[in-house]
């Protein structure tokens, strides 16, 4: 009977221990939310729950939130690209045509072109194409020449076509470039006494630039040279010769 009154205090100690433990952790929690509301009024900090509890959480919806989406365009390089394309003839930067001993500036000349190319990287492509051209003359209205031609091309960007900042790939929108190369076919000076045959368009020679419209397509100016072995430029003439011809060329590059 004795140890009655002896258990009976230990059971009070411990229950007032526990609801002193409980009313500590209310109070706790309380101050802490007061020194949250205070430091928030007076740094004027917004207090926002997580959208992502934990460490992994934090860190991928910290880097969603870090870029705006609006405001950014990806440019993944592209491996190929088809060109189609026309250009107009420079007759005063061409070499005339000989007919009766006489020599006429060709006027009103064009060539077509199409082509297929291979990027290799940001600064180097490289390209084969087909070229036609149809060849007037001033003061020498029922005779034409024609060339049909096939060549290869090896460009050198003179400014990186896409820039990388970290995983994020930009394209230029404007890049000059030059490119050299070479070609071979065939032509012909229509009627009786022209020249025709095989011919080698080396070197030729570009120097332009591209203009970006979309990711994928851009417009090509440049002015081209080719030096032409063949036989000869007009109609009674020497088997044999090397002529200039200038062409100021404008195309559309699809890349793919």
């Amino acid at each position: 009977m004795k140890k009655t009154p002896f258990i009976i205090a230990i059971l009070c100690s411990v229950c007032a221990n526990t609801a002193s433990a409980a009313y500590s952790d209310r109070q706790f929690k309380s101050e802490v939310t007061r020194g949250l509301d205070i430091i928030g009024a007076h740094a004027n900090v917004n207090i926002i729950e997580d959208a992502a509890p934990g460490e992994l959480g934090l860190e991928v919806y910290q880097t969603v939130n870090a870029v705006d989406t609006n405001d950014l365009k990806l440019f993944v390089p592209t491996s190929m690209y088809v060109r189609a394309g026309a250009g107009l003839n420079l007759g005063f930067a061409t070499d005339k045509a000989k007919f009766a001993g006489k020599e006429y500036e060709s006027s009103g000349s064009w060539t077509t072109q199409i082509g297929l190319g291979w990027n290799l990287s940001s600064y180097v492509r490289t390209e084969i194409d087909f070229q036609e051209s149809t060849f007037e003359f001033s003061d020498l209205k029922k005779r034409q020449a024609t060339y049909q031609t096939l060549g290869g091309m090896l460009y050198f960007d003179l400014a990186r076509r896409y820039v990388q900042t970290g995983d994020i790939t930009r394209r230029r929108v404007f890049v000059p470039f030059i490119g050299v190369g070479a070609g071979f076919g065939h032509y012909e000076f229509e009627g009786t006494g022209g020249a025709d045959g095989f011919v080698i368009a080396a070197p030729r020679a570009q120097v332009g630039f591209n203009l970006a419209l979309t990711d994928l397509i851009g417009i090509d100016v440049a002015y081209q040279y080719q030096m032409m072995i063949g036989n000869g430029f007009g109609w009674d003439v020497r088997a044999g010769g090397v002529d200039n011809i200038s062409n100021v060329m404008a195309s559309f590059r699809v890349n793919f």
